[in-house]
Protein backbone atom coordinates (compact mmCIF):
# COMPACT_ATOMS: atom_id res chain seq x y z
CA UNK A 1 0.00 0.00 0.00
CA UNK A 2 1.53 3.41 -1.06
CA UNK A 3 2.01 6.18 1.09
CA UNK A 4 -0.80 9.11 1.15
CA UNK A 5 0.22 12.05 -1.40
CA UNK A 6 1.35 15.29 -0.06
CA UNK A 7 0.51 16.95 -3.49
CA UNK A 8 -1.39 15.01 -5.97
CA UNK A 9 -1.22 16.42 -9.50
CA UNK A 10 -4.19 18.39 -10.18
CA UNK A 11 -6.59 17.79 -13.24
CA UNK A 12 -5.29 18.99 -16.76
CA UNK A 13 -6.59 21.27 -18.60
CA UNK A 14 -7.68 20.12 -22.75
CA UNK A 15 -4.93 22.39 -23.64
CA UNK A 16 -2.49 20.49 -21.13
CA UNK A 17 -3.55 17.23 -22.30
CA UNK A 18 -2.68 18.23 -25.70
CA UNK A 19 0.36 19.81 -25.15
CA UNK A 20 1.73 17.02 -22.99
CA UNK A 21 0.40 14.18 -25.58
CA UNK A 22 2.16 15.80 -28.18
CA UNK A 23 5.42 16.48 -26.55
CA UNK A 24 5.13 13.07 -25.17
CA UNK A 25 5.49 11.66 -28.58
CA UNK A 26 7.49 14.05 -29.89
CA UNK A 27 11.17 12.74 -31.43
CA UNK A 28 12.61 16.26 -31.97
CA UNK A 29 12.05 17.65 -28.58
CA UNK A 30 15.02 17.18 -25.83
CA UNK A 31 14.45 13.81 -24.33
CA UNK A 32 13.99 15.73 -20.74
CA UNK A 33 11.12 17.14 -21.61
CA UNK A 34 9.52 14.21 -23.18
CA UNK A 35 10.42 11.92 -20.33
CA UNK A 36 8.60 14.72 -18.18
CA UNK A 37 5.35 14.72 -20.09
CA UNK A 38 5.44 10.87 -20.07
CA UNK A 39 5.50 11.05 -16.28
CA UNK A 40 2.44 13.74 -16.06
CA UNK A 41 0.29 11.97 -18.49
CA UNK A 42 0.48 8.69 -16.49
CA UNK A 43 0.05 10.58 -13.30
CA UNK A 44 -2.84 12.10 -14.98
CA UNK A 45 -4.09 8.55 -16.12
CA UNK A 46 -4.52 7.26 -12.87
CA UNK A 47 -0.72 5.60 -12.32
CA UNK A 48 0.87 5.74 -9.00
CA UNK A 49 4.65 7.45 -9.24
CA UNK A 50 6.38 4.13 -9.52
CA UNK A 51 4.82 3.43 -12.29
CA UNK A 52 4.81 6.84 -13.96
CA UNK A 53 8.53 6.68 -13.53
CA UNK A 54 8.75 3.21 -15.01
CA UNK A 55 6.78 4.34 -17.75
CA UNK A 56 9.18 7.27 -18.67
CA UNK A 57 12.03 5.11 -18.23
CA UNK A 58 13.09 5.85 -14.75
CA UNK A 59 13.33 4.50 -11.51
CA UNK A 60 12.48 7.16 -8.56
CA UNK A 61 8.70 7.85 -7.99
CA UNK A 62 10.03 10.64 -5.74
CA UNK A 63 11.58 12.48 -8.58
CA UNK A 64 7.57 11.82 -9.95
CA UNK A 65 6.31 13.18 -7.08
CA UNK A 66 8.22 16.90 -6.88
CA UNK A 67 7.59 16.83 -10.65
CA UNK A 68 4.18 16.68 -10.06
CA UNK A 69 4.31 19.78 -7.57
CA UNK A 70 6.22 21.30 -9.43
CA UNK A 71 3.87 20.99 -12.05
CA UNK A 72 1.20 22.28 -10.07
CA UNK A 73 2.89 25.24 -9.26
CA UNK A 74 4.25 26.56 -12.68
CA UNK A 75 2.49 24.67 -15.20
CA UNK A 76 4.15 23.63 -18.97
CA UNK A 77 6.83 25.50 -17.29
CA UNK A 78 7.69 22.23 -15.38
CA UNK A 79 8.91 20.55 -18.19
CA UNK A 80 11.96 23.05 -18.63
CA UNK A 81 15.31 21.92 -16.15
CA UNK A 82 16.30 24.70 -14.25
CA UNK A 83 19.89 25.40 -13.49
CA UNK A 84 21.84 22.41 -12.76
CA UNK A 85 24.15 23.44 -10.11
CA UNK A 86 27.34 25.34 -9.80
CA UNK A 87 28.39 28.79 -9.95
CA UNK A 88 25.22 31.06 -10.69
CA UNK A 89 26.24 33.53 -13.89
CA UNK A 90 27.91 36.29 -11.92
CA UNK A 91 27.15 38.90 -14.87
CA UNK A 92 23.79 39.51 -15.35
CA UNK A 93 21.81 40.75 -19.49
CA UNK A 94 22.58 44.59 -17.94
CA UNK A 95 26.23 43.86 -17.35
CA UNK A 96 26.87 41.87 -20.52
CA UNK A 97 24.87 44.91 -22.16
CA UNK A 98 27.46 46.90 -20.51
CA UNK A 99 30.23 44.84 -21.84
CA UNK A 100 28.78 44.94 -25.36
CA UNK A 101 28.50 48.93 -25.38
CA UNK A 102 32.14 49.52 -24.30
CA UNK A 103 33.19 46.64 -26.97
CA UNK A 104 31.10 48.77 -29.77
CA UNK A 105 32.68 51.68 -29.17
CA UNK A 106 35.40 53.29 -31.05
CA UNK A 107 38.08 54.00 -28.61
CA UNK A 108 40.04 57.59 -28.54
CA UNK A 109 43.43 56.92 -28.30
CA UNK A 110 43.72 60.24 -25.53
CA UNK A 111 41.20 58.63 -23.54
CA UNK A 112 41.40 54.89 -23.20
CA UNK A 113 45.74 54.79 -24.69
CA UNK A 114 44.91 52.45 -28.27
CA UNK A 115 42.99 53.05 -31.35
CA UNK A 116 41.92 48.99 -31.30
CA UNK A 117 40.36 47.31 -28.31
CA UNK A 118 42.75 43.91 -26.64
CA UNK A 119 40.78 42.21 -24.33
CA UNK A 120 43.00 43.60 -21.28
CA UNK A 121 42.27 47.46 -22.67
CA UNK A 122 38.27 46.72 -22.30
CA UNK A 123 39.23 45.32 -19.02
CA UNK A 124 41.07 48.15 -17.74
CA UNK A 125 38.43 50.64 -19.10
CA UNK A 126 35.57 48.66 -17.49
CA UNK A 127 37.48 48.20 -14.27
CA UNK A 128 37.84 52.40 -13.85
CA UNK A 129 34.50 53.28 -15.53
CA UNK A 130 32.42 54.61 -12.59
CA UNK A 131 29.28 52.53 -14.05
CA UNK A 132 31.63 49.82 -15.16
CA UNK A 133 32.53 46.60 -13.86
CA UNK A 134 35.14 46.75 -11.01
CA UNK A 135 35.93 42.60 -11.10
CA UNK A 136 35.48 41.90 -14.99
CA UNK A 137 38.14 39.17 -15.80
CA UNK A 138 39.37 38.96 -19.81
CA UNK A 139 37.99 35.57 -20.20
CA UNK A 140 34.34 36.89 -19.35
CA UNK A 141 34.61 39.20 -21.98
CA UNK A 142 35.57 36.69 -24.32
CA UNK A 143 32.79 35.03 -23.40
CA UNK A 144 30.30 37.88 -24.41
CA UNK A 145 31.53 39.14 -27.17
CA UNK A 146 31.95 35.34 -28.59
CA UNK A 147 28.13 35.01 -27.86
CA UNK A 148 26.97 37.99 -29.24
CA UNK A 149 28.85 36.96 -32.55
CA UNK A 150 32.38 39.04 -32.63
CA UNK A 151 35.33 37.19 -33.11
CA UNK A 152 39.39 38.90 -33.11
CA UNK A 153 40.15 39.82 -36.79
CA UNK A 154 43.79 39.84 -37.96
CA UNK A 155 43.54 43.82 -37.60
CA UNK A 156 43.65 43.49 -34.30
CA UNK A 157 39.49 44.45 -33.75
CA UNK A 158 36.95 42.92 -32.69
CA UNK A 159 34.19 42.36 -35.78
CA UNK A 160 30.52 41.36 -35.82
CA UNK A 161 30.73 37.54 -37.58
CA UNK A 162 28.98 37.20 -40.69
CA UNK A 163 29.99 41.14 -41.71
CA UNK A 164 32.54 42.49 -43.51
CA UNK A 165 33.94 45.81 -45.39
CA UNK A 166 34.78 45.42 -49.03
CA UNK A 167 36.10 47.86 -51.07
CA UNK A 168 33.86 48.77 -54.33
CA UNK A 169 34.52 51.06 -57.44
CA UNK A 170 31.67 53.05 -55.60
CA UNK A 171 33.90 52.80 -51.76
CA UNK A 172 33.13 50.94 -49.24
CA UNK A 173 30.95 48.23 -48.86
CA UNK A 174 29.01 46.49 -45.93
CA UNK A 175 28.93 42.59 -47.07
CA UNK A 176 26.68 40.36 -44.79
CA UNK A 177 26.70 36.87 -44.81
CA UNK A 178 22.95 35.17 -44.42
CA UNK A 179 24.09 32.03 -43.02
CA UNK A 180 25.97 33.72 -40.32
CA UNK A 181 23.88 32.39 -37.49
CA UNK A 182 23.25 28.69 -38.93
CA UNK A 183 27.37 28.53 -39.31
CA UNK A 184 27.81 29.83 -35.51
CA UNK A 185 25.41 26.83 -34.20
Amino acid sequence: MSRRRKDPLRSLTDDERQELTHLSRSHAAPAVRVARAVMLLAVADGSDYQQAARAAGRKSGDAVSHLAARFNREGLAALDPRHGGGHQPTYDTAARDRILREATRVPTPEADGTATWSLSILRRVLRAAPDGLPKVSTFTIWQVLHGAGYTFQRTRTWCPTGSALRKRKTGVATVTDPDAGAKKS
